[in-house]
């Protein structure tokens, strides 16, 4: 249907590019010898793969970035990719050692008296069994004797059955430690919106892109997401409270809360003997996202803030390192303390000033193009807006006080994208006048408003051919001139769907751990998220799960469109009552156990099953394909 190739940059991107060079310090290569200081070896090739031969992490497929920045990459963007991509195992201290370069994420390893303690094994089995083996291959076949997630994001826990078996936890001989609440946030994120938010992932971290100056050079808090196997492996230690410490094969440790902040489960940690501060996603090398532009529940940024601020006041003094989960450490105690200085002032800034601005009366989207931070911190390369964005930061801020209404009634009641687009394209005199307009405006670099006016022509006639290939080249352009990496991403993967069709959701994160770790009151929670309301309305009909190995009995009563389940069974007796192990439940309730094949799993059934059935009928499928730049 459309223009294949990728073009080349515009006069205006390329003259963006050159002002962007003259205002920032990029003479400045302190980040560089950072992230060379204390190189073993790397991973050589740098590709992993499956079990299957499969290529599952291919850090090699970056080998381009070497050399200045093309016009088609946004020259900031580029030095942060150039950095992300450094890979090997690294000494950050005597005794402390990070795999980079292996996934979105770090794994670190700090050696105690019998073996070695893993932090945050990865996104894949793959990757993290990868990791392990070049640091014991230069430190030793330690054995790993305890496993720490910082918090509750999958690239942070769901490579952990590539570092420790099940029955070395089950046995207690490996201790997984993590914050109060992990297992319940883990799971439920990848579950309740999982469909929708890991096929806009797939735009965020550009999956279906060629690795090249005209494709994905990077997400900003690491070059991509591997695409192994995700597992989880439940904690068997939870920390609660700040100041608990905790001593795991002779290694000291000193845990701060800071729930809310990156993640709604997350923790920061002090090693005192070997001066070493972990701050999990807090404190990266980017300013982060308030909202990942994924969808996500939005972050609270004055917390955030104010954990920076309490980790410098519990811990500054025992600290003359601070690593985290992403990028490369900071060495020095000086140089520390203003980097968590910074990363708290940035935060903070974000939070009040949006604020400030939201109680004179501006808008989310007016406060993102006012918004300027202070000298300080829009220098500060740490501070740059590589994963998060300064403009969708403080959208989101407002979202989180304000919610999606800006209190104008004109925005309270507008029409959805198809029909908004219809009445804008005959308004502005038809599809081919609209285009022939856009033409224009592209010449002169105005491509903001070129996606603007052109979305409503392909969402009014999607098959106006001219439309599409002139969106795809604007939002080419934008990619081209975005320093964000997640923006470049989403726009060259816009570019790409329009050219190519749809490429679906390359990577999803839920597994059959992960689901194995869903409580039952999160199941019902989620089926009750796919009933088809409208087909439901007439529908009355209720159901007793007894769950015999728990001693648990939920009843679910659907009405008026409604599925809700509470503990117990009490009232009328009900239509059906199913009796069956816990570990059933999922197969039941994704229809992966038929009607007929109840009593070969091991569920009796009382009743009318006819019940069963009638519940599943209206139950949605998920659509991990939905369209996104086109109707």
């Amino acid at each position: 249907m459309t223009e294949q190739h990728a073009k080349p940059a515009s006069p205006a991107i390329i003259a963006q590019h050159r002002q962007l060079q003259g205002s920032l310090p990029f003479a400045d290569r302190q980040d560089f010898d950072d992230a060379h200081r204390g190189f073993i070896a790397a991973l050589e090739p740098g590709v992993v793969r499956a079990a299957d031969g499969r290529v599952v992490w291919d850090n090699d497929s970056y080998d381009f970035l070497a050399g200045d920045a093309p016009d088609t990459v946004n020259p900031s963007l580029w030095r942060q990719s150039q950095l992300n991509s450094i890979q090997g195992l690294f000494e950050v201290v005597p005794g402390l050692y990070q795999a980079r370069g292996f996934d979105l994420s770090n794994i670190t390893f700090v050696e105690g008296e019998r073996g070695v303690i893993v932090i945050d094994p990865l996104i894949s089995t793959e990757t993290a069994a990868a990791a392990l083996g070049l640091y014991r291959q230069h430190r030793g076949d330690r054995p790993v004797t305890a496993v720490i997630y910082t918090h509750s994001h999958a690239d942070h826990f769901a490579g952990v059955r590539g570092v420790v078996d099940q029955a070395d936890v089950d046995s207690g001989a490996v201790p997984v430690i993590a914050p109060a609440g992990f297992t319940s946030h883990a799971v439920a994120e990848n579950v309740y919106a999982g469909t929708a938010m890991a096929r806009r992932a797939g735009y965020m971290y550009g999956a279906a892109l060629e690795r090249s100056p005209r494709g994905q050079v990077g997400a900003g808090l690491g070059q991509t997401t591997s695409t192994g196997t995700v597992t989880l492996i439940p904690p068997t230690v939870e920390i609660s409270t700040t100041g608990q410490e905790l001593t795991v094969d002779g290694v000291r440790m000193v845990f701060q809360m800071a729930p809310g902040s990156e993640a709604p489960a997350e923790m920061h940690f002090l090693f005192p003997d070997l001066r070493a501060l972990c701050l999990a996603e807090n404190a990266t090398h980017v300013l982060h996202n308030i909202l990942t532009i994924r969808g996500a529940l939005v972050r609270d940024p004055h917390a955030w803030a104010r954990y920076l601020a309490d980790a410098i006041e519990l811990f500054g003094d025992e600290t003359d390192v601070v690593f985290a989960s992403h990028h490369w450490p900071t060495w020095g105690h000086e140089r520390a303390m203003r980097f968590l200085s910074e990363q708290r002032d940035l935060y903070a800034y974000l939070h009040d000033q949006t604020l400030r601005m939201m109680n004179q009366g501006l808008t989310g989207a007016e406060i993102a193009e006012r918004f300027e931070l202070s000298p300080a911190l829009e220098n500060a390369w740490h501070a740059r807006g590589y994963y998060g964005s300064v403009s969708h930061n403080v959208k989101a801020i407002y979202q989180r006080y304000l919610g999606w209404y800006d209190g104008n009634p004109a925005n309270l009641w507008q029409h959805p994208p198809t029909a908004a687009g219809r009445r804008y394209v005959e308004y502005m005199g038809g599809a081919d006048a609209v285009v022939a307009k856009a033409r224009d405006s592209f010449a002169e670099g105005d491509f903001r408003w070129v996606a603007e006016v052109l979305s409503h022509v392909v969402f009014a006639e999607p098959d106006h051919v001219e439309a599409h290939m002139l969106l795809a080249d604007t939002f080419e352009q934008l990619g081209y001139g975005s320093e964000n990496g997640t923006w470049r991403c989403a726009y060259l993967s816009a570019t790409h769907e329009l050219r190519h069709g749809s490429f679906g959701t390359p990577a999803v994160a839920a597994a059959p751990d992960l689901f194995a770790q869903l409580t039952p009151e999160q199941w019902f929670d989620a089926i009750a998220i796919r009933v088809d309301g409208p087909r439901a309305w007439d529908l009355f009909l209720s159901v007793d799960v007894d769950l015999t190995d728990l001693g648990q009995v939920h009843r679910l009563t659907l009405s008026n469109g409604v599925l809700s389940h509470t503990s117990g069974s009490s009232g009328a007796p009900a239509d059906l009552v199913l009796r069956l192990v816990s570990t059933r439940l999922a197969g039941l309730l994704t229809g992966q156990i038929p009607l007929e094949g109840l009593a070969a799993a091991g569920i009796t059934a009382e009743g009318d099953l006819g019940t069963l059935g009638r519940l599943m009928a209206v139950l949605d499928r998920t659509d991990p394909d939905f369209a996104i730049v086109t109707p």
